[in-house]
């Protein structure tokens, strides 16, 4: 009965053994196919966040933060705070009872046409986007720093887009 049960002590540490030795090989195993599987996809998030990155710089290429030669031009002044000032500007002048009289527009649906958001391109243009409502259109305008610190503002160019009149 003494060897049996010894018997069956040895064959039951053996299985356990085996059993421990299988999960902790399997484990490694495993962990080594996550750990890749994981490496493998913050690879690719990065890639694509350097891709992402590229194409946001691309797109922002045109704008006072990028343009060095635009931002040297303001030496003492600070370009930011210029792009906020023409920014604000164009913004002050949508209160206007007529629309905003850079629009070179008159009011069509009976909705005066007012500026909805504004890119300072460098340090003389701004392009804006602007609408009634309805009908939506771009004009490009072109700003002047006046000696008393004040912005004049002068458009070049405006366009509203035919397809959104219906």
């Amino acid at each position: 009965m003494k060897k049996n049960l010894y018997l069956y002590l040895f064959i039951f540490s053996l299985l356990i053994n085996i059993f421990t030795y299988m999960y902790f090989s399997n484990r490694l195993a495993f962990e080594e196919k996550h750990n890749t599987s994981v490496s493998g996809k913050i690879k690719k998030l990065e890639d694509s966040l350097a891709v992402n990155r590229d194409l946001l710089e691309r797109a922002d290429y045109f704008s006072l933060n990028q343009n060095l030669n635009a931002r040297n031009y303001f030496r003492d002044q600070d370009a930011d705070q210029i792009s906020i000032k023409v920014r604000d500007g164009l913004y002050k002048l949508n209160n206007n009872e007529a629309g905003n009289p850079l629009i070179n527009y008159p009011s069509i649906n009976n909705a005066p046409f007012r500026i909805n958001k504004i890119k300072v391109l460098n340090n003389r243009w701004v392009i804006a986007d602007f609408t009634d409502g309805k009908m939506w259109g771009e004009v490009l305008i072109k700003y002047f720093i006046e000696d008393n610190g004040e912005v004049t503002y002068e458009p070049i160019e405006t366009l509203v887009h035919t397809h959104s009149m219906y």
